[in-house]
């Protein structure tokens, strides 16, 4: 996993895995799964992470999506 933090645009990504991409889906507002090819997570992108997760915060990032989880 990585994890990169753009604060000009203040975009939190994490990335799982490579994959060839298929969609998008926002979950939430301003969190959007990137879905590859047969349903895989690719990464969630964050948009105005710092409203989201306090900057002081993000080295402590800690969190697991469930095993087969509906996308």
């Amino acid at each position: 996993m990585k994890i990169t933090y753009d604060k000009t645009v203040d975009v939190l990504y994490l990335y799982f895995q490579d994959g060839v991409f298929a969609r998008n889906k926002e979950v939430e507002e301003g969190i959007i799964l990137d879905i590859g090819k047969g349903n895989k997570v690719l990464g969630i992108e964050i948009l105005n992470a710092s409203k989201k997760i306090k900057p002081k915060n993000m080295n402590y990032l800690n969190f697991q999506i469930p095993v087969g989880m509906p996308i």
